[in-house]
């Protein structure tokens, strides 16, 4: 990228406003050295310029293809700088960006903000089978706002009581000085929370979790130690005070922006707060152009979205 590429929210406003100019970086970032059909990957191609689609010379149905194929963007008439714009807004906001701001700052409306931004989220998950090692820390925790404040009909829903009744759990594996995974987990039972464990963490690293009881048995394979909360949150280097960290800034999204999240789409809320906590070091610049370059190869229609059934 040039030196005049931008370095603020005002300046990828601006950058972006013109349609060429937006096209020709999404092309760039899609394909940096030449056009391929998504198809085959053939590069003998030609492009079409009036409307902006490729036509692929080696696809058998000659298919045509746009830069915007095969990524969560597809099937959407939005133009370009209105995605951009939405994508470096989610990236960088540190306590998230709703729906309602989105819809007013980039004038769409609120319903389709709401899945735009749900598509971009999925774009920011981040999958890897490179396990932690070092000092681990680990531990969970329950998302779902107060009984008391909840409308009778969901509340009954939900279940009745105080507490983590009813709550979505929540489980985060912290590599200290490094990154976090984190996922929605069914339960805490113990093979739930060590099967993670397991998959997420080397055998032989240093594992720190509080004092729950389904942790027991992790010193097989691990340097397990815990601290317990009822009496101290830290004994020398035993701590998960890394992971409340995170918990405090994922609950301050959840409570203070999105006010109410429920269980079906929690799974990508956290996929966002653990992208940008991922990359807390970099620059606006730097966190956009990961996030914008993690939108090709994904996919998310709204019958998906909201759990209607797909055609056979």
């Amino acid at each position: 990228m040039s030196n005049e590429f931008p370095q603020t929210l005002v300046a990828a406003i601006r950058h972006f406003s013109d349609p060429q100019v937006a096209f020709d970086f999404m092309v760039k970032l899609r394909w940096p050295d030449s056009v391929k059909c998504p198809q085959c990957q053939n590069e003998d191609v030609s492009f079409i310029a009036t409307r902006k689609i490729w036509k692929c010379k080696c696809c058998k149905e000659k298919s045509q293809f746009s830069v915007r194929v095969g990524t969560i963007i597809e099937d959407s008439a939005l133009p370009l700088d209105k995605w951009l714009t939405a994508i470096w807004m989610i990236a960088n906001a540190k306590n998230g960006v709703s729906s309602y701001e989105v819809h007013r700052a980039i004038g769409v409306t609120q319903k389709t903000a709401w899945f735009m931004l749900q598509r971009i989220r999925l774009a920011m998950q981040t999958g890897t089978f490179e396990k932690f090692k070092g000092e681990v820390e680990v531990d969970e925790t329950w998302i779902g706002g107060l009984a008391r404040n909840m409308h009778k009909e969901r509340n009954n829903r939900r279940g009745r009581g105080t507490g983590s009744v009813g709550k979505a759990i929540v489980m985060g594996i912290l590599e200290r000085d490094g990154n976090i995974k984190a996922k929605h987990i069914p339960d805490t039972k113990k093979q739930t929370l060590q099967s993670e464990v397991y998959q997420q963490v080397e055998k032989g690293s240093q594992v720190f979790t509080d004092y729950h009881l389904s942790y027991n048995g992790l010193n097989r394979d691990f340097i397990h130690e815990a601290v317990d909360h009822a009496r101290e949150y830290v004994r020398g280097n035993v701590h998960t005070n890394g992971l409340e960290n995170f918990w405090s800034l994922f609950k301050r999204c959840i409570k203070g922006t999105y006010v109410s999240v429920e269980p079906v789409h929690l799974k990508r809320y956290v996929d966002e707060q653990v992208f940008r906590f991922n990359n807390r070091e970099e620059t606006d610049k730097a966190r956009f152009l990961k996030a914008v370059g993690a939108i090709f190869g994904k996919r998310l229609t709204y019958s998906q979205l909201i759990g209607e059934p797909q055609p056979a």
